[in-house]
């Protein structure tokens, strides 16, 4: 039974986390992780799912979501006019470099997962 109190603690904080996330960057984990997921290139969805680590029905729905922020934009294939292509946009970029620049509010609760160089690059 500890184990799955360690899980809820672990998941609070993640909320946590996300909430305050959202807060200051108008963006959930999983839009941010696909707008990482497309720096410097550009993805079909089900390679934004691959590599977000996403469900491929909740990736569309990620995908739509900063699609009509402005954060993305899609690309028709040229000899398939079915195959998307999405790449940042230039507000995406702006955003993905804000907050890649912008010290994070890491729970204390998740410091261990951290490593020492990597934390004090990452919390306030």
């Amino acid at each position: 039974m500890d184990c799955i109190c360690v899980i809820k603690d672990i998941y609070r904080a993640l909320h946590s986390f996300e909430d305050e996330f959202l807060k200051t960057y108008d963006l959930c984990i999983n839009e941010a992780l696909v707008l990482c997921s497309l720096r410097n290139k550009q993805l079909s969805s089900s390679e934004i799912a691959e590599q977000a680590g996403l469900k491929f029905s909740h990736a569309s729905k990620i995908i739509k979501s900063i699609e009509e922020k402005g954060l993305i934009t899609r690309m028709i294939g040229h000899s398939d006019k079915r195959y998307m292509n999405f790449e940042l946009s230039e507000r995406g970029n702006e955003i993905l470099n804000k907050i890649e620049k912008s010290p994070l509010q890491i729970p204390d609760l998740l410091h261990p997962i951290f490593k020492c160089e990597q934390l004090k690059a990452l919390v306030v």
